[in-house]
């Protein structure tokens, strides 16, 4: 079994590890309330503190590992649902320690009165300095966060009940324990015995389902029932609409699991919260900013996980909204719990612009979803919405009304988006209705190539990332605009902190980590020095005050930018080799730190590093369009202008290549393969999962060639590759009618079935190759779903292969990579662009299936639950 692509037997079965963190931090909180009902006495204290701590470590933390081997399992279910309710769980377990914390505490600040649609703010605006004692918010905040929680736990466990028949009691349980605690929170005694009779009833289906998981992990098969067959068929649901869009099917990547569902997921939840705290529910944002923050780390591994699969807009678009997320949420912890004038408040937001960059960046993030489908402009277009309800110039008396009218709207936008992504991406289907593409991709392309004289291929050093950067780097600047007057604005300074500190720090770290990943020539460097200058920028100008840095002190930060200018000087030479727009981007930021050397001396012109902001901020939005649009067309469809400097590319040091190179699409291409593999040559051949290295089972000295190109251990056995099952029938192998009718239903396609050998391999065509294909015993086979592979086979026979790559590197995903890699080594290459998947077939051995049994030995583009649930089918016809 090849190692290649991580695959998801590494990872054994995370749902064990997700449900059993359910049950115990059910089981937590069943014990708090029975003793609360019992004896009429609430936790206070320590007991609220550990009891906090404990579900964010194991409701939290535990739940969160298992839904990132979710992800990596191609499980869109668990992962969604298990990094939802960690977030859930790490939520609940902060508001138990913030509440313990506050029990502590002797006497309780006093607080602003955040309530803009009561009369209290009226009395307030007209006598602004009056300060109101309110409590914190605890049990408001947790309601406001608990009723998002209750209706995604409900899409969860209706969704599960297609997936399987166990996970809908474990989430559907969840659903009512929450509604019950929410219930708790306003004042019901009752509700505590019912929450905990629903809290016992969580660990008794969490501890069933764990042991049928691992049960099955261990044997390979269902030992205990509840997984592999779902309440209802998905089908159920609706038709698939197959003629939604005219645009030809996006390339589908299996390695990850889809994020977009946890997506929205965050969205609705973060939505949600606002909403509450906006209408007048909540009076303070201190646990607020807590559970808005968590639920913004999620989103942000969303995005993470997309730049994984190689998804430059959802990339960019939950980590835009991560970032804004946590910038609004921290603002209005400012707002709510540092600052308590009305007038200062005001004074300070009247002068903000860093809000301006949101609604750019929100229609930049319009144009890129043209290319999705209506839903996805839809949700944007609530995005751009909302990011236009918190321009800090609007009064404070309309703006908490504005920005709850806009956060209801997109919380429910967000909801229908979690249901209807993650009921088609279960189903592989579009059954949710979520429109067609606004403009065909053929439209958009030629009017953004309009004044492009020929098409640019994006060049490796492009990113998913690189929007993401540009948009951290220009919210950071435009937040941190102001004029001179601002600066003696204590109110300005505080609100202005998170804004800068966030985007340009916070998630510029974030976005160097996704650089790390990526194959760019400059990986982390640049955004990893910004972050330092945010973070410093942020100290001195902005925190100063409160961090009461002395004059002499500032000094101290005059050698910190010396140094930023020689790093940064460094940084333009090597942008050189980027393109324009980040060298324009590094210039310009070269001018903005000598404004930051001459305010560490207090010399600072405010006019200059006023205009040196704005120009940051334009060149910033310009730089995210030319690289969402460029990305996600993957041409260069927008200018960013050449590199200025070339890198001298050494021809003499390349190995010379003497492959032929042969196109698919035509006849004779194909017949040239056909020719080298005949006279005993190895070649590189598309398939319908990722590109193969081919030998004719006529040569066998071809097939241990393979070994020695790829440096393939002996140990490690080749499959055989077919054009259909007709081939089968014709060698007349003793199968079993079982394995017969499986067979039909999972070929042709991206799964490779290992069965016994025998003498019907010299039938089918195997001849000589016999001992060097298989082991001793079995032979793995593989019917791709792909026309140039068939017609192949139908020329040359039976043909032993395996994934097109150096052993123990990545799979080859286009025909270049081949040629990079092996053309040295090789005989041909047929040529066919980019592969339909990014990972191999799924490893199924049936070596037991008369004993009514599969197992896997791999999982790759086809999911091992398909795969189960087919078999578990056709069984059950056959019976």
């Amino acid at each position: 079994m090849t190692l290649d692509g991580f695959p998801a037997c590494f990872y054994a079965e995370p749902g064990v590890l997700g449900m059993l963190s359910n049950g115990i931090s059910a089981f937590l909180v069943l014990l708090q309330n029975f003793h609360t009902a019992h004896t009429g006495v609430a936790p206070q204290g320590v007991e609220n503190v550990l009891a906090g701590v404990h579900l964010i470590l194991i409701g939290g933390v535990c739940q969160l590992v298992a839904g990132l081997l979710s992800f990596r399992k191609y499980d869109h279910l668990s992962a969604t649902a298990f990094v939802g309710y960690a977030a859930l769980w790490g939520s609940y377990g902060a508001t138990r320690i913030y509440a313990g914390a506050a029990d502590e505490t002797p006497t309780k600040p006093q607080l602003m009165l955040r309530n803009t649609s009561s009369d209290v703010m009226s009395g307030l605006l007209e006598n602004a300095t009056v300060l109101i004692p309110v409590n914190l918010s605890i049990k408001e905040s947790a309601i406001a966060g608990l009723v998002p929680y209750i209706l995604l736990s409900f899409l969860l466990s209706f969704c599960s009940a297609i997936v399987n028949y166990i996970m809908p009691f474990v989430f559907g349980a969840i659903t009512a324990t929450l509604i019950f605690e929410a219930v708790c929170l306003l004042a019901s005694p009752w509700a505590l015995v019912v929450s905990g009779i629903l809290e016992l009833l969580i660990l008794m289906f969490a501890i069933y389902g764990s042991a049928a998981l691992l049960f099955k992990g261990l044997t390979q098969h269902l030992t205990l029932k509840g997984f592999g067959t779902p309440l209802f068929n998905v089908l159920l649901l609706g038709t698939a609409n197959v003629s939604q869009s005219s645009n030809p099917e996006k390339k589908k990547n299996t390695k990850y699991a889809e994020p977009m569902a946890l997506g929205f997921f965050c969205d609705t939840v973060a939505s949600f919260i606002f909403a509450f705290y906006s209408f007048g529910y909540m009076r303070s944002f201190v646990l607020g900013a807590a559970w808005v923050s968590i639920i913004s780390v999620a989103m942000l591994l969303c995005s993470y996980y997309s730049h994984l699969r190689q998804d430059c807009y959802h990339t960019t678009k939950f980590g835009l909204h991560a970032t804004y997320w946590l910038v609004k949420a921290w603002e209005e912890f400012v707002t709510s719990a540092v600052i308590v004038q009305v007038t200062a408040v005001t004074s300070g937001r009247e002068t903000m612009m860093g809000n301006w960059f949101f609604v750019l960046a929100a229609l930049v993030l319009g144009c890129g979803s043209l290319t999705m489908d209506f839903l996805e402009l839809i949700h944007n277009m609530f995005f751009a919405l909302l990011t236009i309800s918190t321009i800090s110039q609007i009064p404070l008396e309309h703006y908490y009304v504005f920005f709850g009218v806009a956060c209801s709207l997109l919380s429910v936008a967000s909801l229908y988006a979690t249901f209807s992504r993650l009921i088609n991406t279960i189903a592989e289907k579009s059954l949710i209705p979520v429109g067609s593409q606004p403009i065909s991709t053929n439209k958009l392309k030629q009017a953004l190539n309009f004044c492009r004289s020929r098409e640019e291929l994006l060049l490796h050093t492009d990113q998913t990332s690189d929007t993401l950067f540009y948009l951290s780097n220009g919210v950071a600047a435009l937040s941190a605009l102001h004029a001179s007057i601002s600066s003696t604005n204590p109110a300005f300074l505080l609100l202005t902190v998170p804004w800068v500190l966030i985007s340009g720090a916070v998630i510029q770290t974030f976005v160097s980590r996704l650089q790390v990943t990526g194959s760019g020539r400059l990986g982390s460097v640049v955004s990893s020095i910004y972050v330092a200058v945010w973070a410093t920028w942020t100290c001195f100008r902005f925190a100063g005050s409160q961090l009461q840095l002395s004059r002499e002190v500032s000094y101290h930060f005059t050698a910190g930018a010396i140094a930023f200018l020689v790093m940064n000087s460094f940084i333009m030479l090597i942008a050189a080799y980027r393109n324009l727009v980040l060298l324009s981007l590094t210039a310009i930021f070269e001018v903005l730190l000598v404004c930051f050397l001459l305010s560490t001396l207090h010399q600072l012109p405010y006019q200059l590093e006023m205009a040196v902001l704005a120009l940051v901020s334009i060149v910033c939005i310009y730089g995210a369009l030319a690289s969402l649009v460029n990305c996600t067309f993957s041409q260069r469809l927008l200018p960013v202008g050449p590199p200025l400097l070339k890198e001298e590319v050494r021809t003499e040091a390349s190995p010379e290549l003497t492959c032929l190179v042969a196109n698919s699409r035509l006849t004779s291409g194909l017949l040239q393969i056909a020719g080298l593999l005949e006279e005993g040559g190895v070649c590189g051949i598309p398939t319908d999962t990722v590109y193969a290295l081919a030998a004719s089972c006529k040569n066998p000295q071809a097939i241990e060639n393979i070994y020695n190109i790829k440096d393939r251990p002996a140990e490690k056995p080749i499959c055989i590759c077919i054009s259909s099952v007709e081939q089968l029938v014709a060698a007349k192998p003793p199968f079993s009618p079982l394995l017969w009718e499986f067979m039909r239903n999972v070929y042709p396609g991206g799964i490779s079935c290992i069965v016994r050998k025998g003498d019907w391999l010299l039938e089918l065509g195997v001849g000589p190759a016999y001992d060097h294909v298989g082991t001793s015993d079995s032979i793995m086979i593989r019917v791709p779903d792909h026309t140039v592979t068939g017609h192949l086979c139908d020329i040359t026979g039976p043909l032993a292969i395996t994934s097109a790559n150096p052993s123990g590197e990545p799979d080859s995903t286009h025909h270049s990579m081949v040629i990079d890699r092996l053309g040295h080594k090789i005989q041909g290459v047929l040529s066919d662009g980019e592969s339909n998947e990014v990972t191999g077939s799924t490893v199924i051995n049936c070596l037991k299936i008369d004993e009514g049994t599969i197992s896997f030995i791999r999982e790759g583009c086809v999911p091992a639950a398909k795969i189960q649930q087919i078999f578990d089918r056709v069984k059950s016809t056959m019976l």
